[in-house]
Order: structure tokens, then sequence, then C-alpha cells
């Protein structure tokens, strides 16, 4: 199992701020994802600048933690802040497209991001009493499990009946008429005995060819009796004209 790991960019506004960001990143870390954070992974005589850029690249996701001065600190490039921000910005260049960063907005009553961050979808954490429900919507992301999956394509409602059908029924439905329109054309009797199909059955096994003479029943293009006696309908003619069977 990979472990996502998510680098935490965030300004020291107030101790109530970094305890919010502490418990965020712990939170994170108890939900299988591994969080860089300064308060724990920056210790004294750490090199500042060292540690931004070797866990800002390193990431696979880079939460930047909005508030008003960590938004003035990064639009003017100050401090660590303004520092992260070269780092993130040199590498999208190359990464044009990137999601790497998830901006978090944190300030109350505004919805400010950084310049450079402006284009980038954020998650709002800005309402304590909905944080469930942006903390579900946060580490959905970061583990790439949304919470509304893209269903898968269905298939056209005005297709025919043989074109819903999957390639390979199509190809065995065919192969079946084809013995049956061959058998009909060489044939002086109307109604083809089970026998005769079967010694023309070349191809596949017996219960798939069954299967397949069940389905042009349901289809209407032939007709079979008690005995397996099989006549061809006019639908199943007109199958095989337009499937080039004859």
């Amino acid at each position: 199992m990979v472990i996502p790991k998510v680098f935490i960019s965030y300004s020291h506004d107030t101790l109530g701020h970094k305890k919010w960001v502490l418990e965020l990143a712990t939170r994170l870390m108890n939900n299988g994802v591994e969080s860089i954070i300064d308060q724990w992974d920056l210790g004294p005589g750490d090199d500042l600048p060292t540690f931004m850029e070797k866990y800002v690249t390193s990431a696979d996701r880079v939460l930047m933690i909005c508030t008003d001065k960590y938004v003035d600190k990064a639009n003017s490039g100050k401090g660590g802040v303004g520092y992260e921000k070269m780092i993130i910005t040199s590498e999208l260049m190359v990464k044009i497209d990137s999601n790497k960063i998830i901006p978090i907005i944190r300030q109350k009553g505004t919805r400010r991001l950084p310049v450079f961050l402006q284009s980038k979808l954020y998650i709002d954490f800005s309402k304590d009493d909905e944080f469930e429900i942006s903390y579900d919507e946060l580490v959905r992301s970061i583990h790439g499990s949304p919470l509304f999956q893209k269903p898968k394509i269905g298939n056209n409602p005005f297709a025919s009946p043989i074109d819903r059908m999957p390639q390979k029924t199509v190809d065995s439905l065919l192969e079946v008429m084809k013995i049956v329109v061959d058998c009909f054309e060489s044939g002086s009797d109307l109604i083809i005995p089970y026998p005769v199909l079967i010694r023309n059955n070349m191809s596949m096994s017996r219960t798939l060819f069954d299967l397949q003479l069940e389905l042009a029943q349901e289809k209407e293009l032939i007709k079979m009796d008690s005995n397996k006696r099989v006549t061809l309908l006019p639908a199943g003619k007109m199958y095989a004209i337009e499937n080039k069977l004859v």
C-alpha cells in the first residue's frame, strides 16, 4: 500500500492557529496520510530552506493553510511562506496541470488566496461547525477516493438490440444464423431438423450453440418447436440480408 505524503504550509499567526494546524496534521496521520509539518519535523539547528525545498518537492500534495497573514506573506514573497511559494511555482512551471497544491481556506469571512493560486479549487475550513464535511473532502482527495464516482458509460438507448449486445454474443449469434440460413438455402424442406444444424456447426460448443438458438428465437429470427426443429422467420431472412449471409 502506497502511503500518500503531504507537506503542510502555514504561517505562525497565533498559538491557536498553530494548534489547529497541528491537530489537522495529527488527524491526517491517523487516517493514513503522512504529514510533514515543522512542529515535529523541524528542530533546533535544522536549515529552514533545506527543509522546505526537500519536502515541498517530494510530497505528493501540498496543503496551503490560507489565512490573511499567510496570503500577504505569499504575495509579498516574505519569510518561509514566500520561499515555499518560490519553490512551488518553479515546480509548477514543469507540471502546469499539476493538482499537487490544495489551498485550505481558514480565514473568517474572506476567501483570499495567494495570487498564484487564484485558479485553484480550494477546500473551505473557515466554518468550525462544518469541519467534518471539509475534512472528509480533504482526506478523500488525498487518497484519491472521491465521494461520487463517475459511472461507466451505458448503452445507447436508441441502438438496436443487436447493437447493444456484447460483441462476442453478436458474433456467436451471427455464426448460428449463418448455419441456419445456409441450411435453409440448401435444403428442400422449410423446417430444419436439429441434427442437420449440429452437423453444420464446426466452430462452437454445443452449449453455446443451443444458447444462441434460443437467443435467435427470443429475437423472433427463428421459430423452434418442441423437437428443436427450426423455421427461419421473415425477420430472420431480413437479418440474413442485412448481415450479408446470403
